[in-house]
């Protein structure tokens, strides 16, 4: 899968920021204890003087097994005396060498003249967060949903308090193939809320989120497919791999063959590999299966726990009270 220049650069970016920390920080650690210690810098210059005598040992002749082997026990000794040294000093082997996030390609990207894991998943995080970008996720918290909302119905207050607290074990107990979730109801009863509620929680987790409405999905997946729009390629890939996709308003878009199938092929795709996705929607099992048909909602009814919100629309509540 390609990206946009501007995620590949900001990867970059991100491996040079980790590796120039490494190094700079095992730098400093590195000078600070010869400063501290000068009988370290002297074995470390008798060790490179070691070295050098064993390969002088080598082209002078003579009993060159038994030069190697003296060589080889002053090294020894002279780094058993450099590891005590560091020890006395609080120091390890670790603390003055680089250490790299990414053992394989030391933070530079590319191992045996390819690219590496680290950096593809580096750009994959990093094209979520961008799906993602500008979600009022510190607004919608699990805290931050109150239910007096619905008191003035027993059986709304009744319903949503169960919903929350499902919604709250969901997202504390999230994991890479945790179930899936249908919100469905009226407008302005809390979907949105704890959906990004649920990514708020799967982010801190370190769990690769993607939240959008359908329509947005929707258009992005087309301009890909008819290669309207190359800042967007990577789209389909990314809804079908992400961690946790949030597919919200389902319904709401503009209804064509085209959306209403690669809408259902990114829901089957997550389904196959059993990838967890949330979806809010303002329909019912019947209107879903009017709008994309009875495969479609058989699907869902099937694989998906069904949460249906009770109650009188928040945000009209908000703006009378």
């Amino acid at each position: 899968m390609s990206y946009d220049s501007n995620i590949n650069q900001a990867a970059k970016a991100e491996l040079e920021r980790r590796r120039k920390l490494a190094e700079e920080t095992a730098r400093c650690n590195l000078e600070g204890f010869l400063q501290g210690c000068p009988r370290a810098g002297e074995i470390r210059r008798e060790l490179a003087a070691n070295a050098a005598g064993a390969a002088r040992a080598v082209l002078s002749g003579g009993d060159v097994h038994k030069a190697l082997e003296q060589r080889k026990e002053r090294g020894m000794a002279l780094r058993r005396e450099y590891e005590e040294l560091l020890g006395e000093c609080g120091l390890t082997r670790r603390d003055i060498e680089p250490q790299y996030t990414c053992l394989r390609c030391k933070d530079t990207g590319f191992a045996d003249g390819k690219l590496c894991g680290c950096y593809k998943a580096l750009r994959r995080n990093l094209a979520y967060r961008n799906m993602s970008a500008e979600l009022p996720l510190d607004q919608c918290t699990f805290d931050g949903f109150s239910l007096e909302y619905y008191r003035n119905d027993p059986a709304a207050y009744g319903r949503m308090q169960s919903i929350l607290r499902s919604c709250r074990e969901y997202a504390e107990n999230f994991r890479a193939n945790s179930p899936n979730l249908l919100f469905w109801g009226g407008t302005g009863l809390g979907k949105t809320h704890l959906s990004l509620a649920i990514a708020n929680s799967a982010l801190d987790k370190g769990f690769g989120v993607v939240y959008g409405s359908a329509q947005r999905f929707a258009v992005a997946l087309e301009r890909e497919r008819f290669g309207r729009d190359n800042s967007i390629e990577g789209t389909s890939v990314n809804l079908k791999e992400c961690d946790l996709l949030i597919l919200d308003d389902l319904g709401t878009e503009f209804s064509s063959a085209y959306s209403n199938a690669a809408i259902y092929d990114v829901v089957n795709a997550r389904l196959m590999s059993g990838r967890p996705t949330v979806i809010s929607t303002n329909l019912g099992l019947s209107g879903l299966e009017e709008r994309y048909g009875e495969r479609f909602t058989s699907r869902i009814a099937g694989n998906y726990a069904l949460m249906g919100f009770m109650g009188k629309d928040v945000r009209v509540q908000k703006i009378q009270s």
